[in-house]
């Protein structure tokens, strides 16, 4: 049975990139212009090798972030509806893998790890599964709360008064 009811819980977690792809354009159009200038200085100075690195660090920095840009494409959705919590990973390539939960007897937990810090894990039978492990600490504090506050409204059932 499948409902058209809409989720009590329906998240996409993805990890925070900084500078967005029209900075990232100005920002190698400038290095470029200014090693271009540099390279020009030493080429005329006879030290024409230096052009050559001039070009490569150019090169460099652009792989750098589009490696970067690439490993942000991965993301996860977690969803809350009538008949279960999913949670949906895909990686930077593409790659999907789906868990599957039975809301009355997941729990979220915080999880403090050693130097990392605080983990968000779901736990049910006996599994465990880590997500947003690519948020900030507070980020995972708040998508905790949140799904808490979900399967508690998911647990209390439709009739359940709301107390604020």
């Amino acid at each position: 049975m499948t409902t058209t009811a809409a989720p009590l819980f329906d998240a996409r977690l993805m990890p925070h990139r900084s500078l967005p792809r029209r900075g990232f354009v100005v920002l190698l159009v400038s290095l470029a212009v200014a090693l271009g200038v540099l390279a020009f200085g030493f080429w005329s100075l006879g030290a024409w090798p230096v052009a050559g690195f001039c070009g490569l660090e150019v090169l460099l920095v652009w792989g750098a972030f589009e490696l970067n840009y690439r490993a942000g494409r991965a993301h996860e959705a977690v969803r809350l509806d009538a008949e279960s919590l999913t949670v949906t990973r895909v990686d930077a390539r593409g790659r999907t893998a789906s868990w599957s939960f039975e809301p009355g007897w997941v729990r979220v937990a915080m999880e403090q790890a050693d130097e990392e810090g605080s983990r968000l894990v779901l736990l049910s039978h006996g599994r465990r599964l880590a997500i947003g492990c690519f948020l900030t600490e507070g980020e995972r504090a708040e998508v905790a709360e949140a799904l808490n506050d979900a399967l508690r409204t998911w647990r209390n059932g439709p009739a359940a008064p709301v107390k604020y």
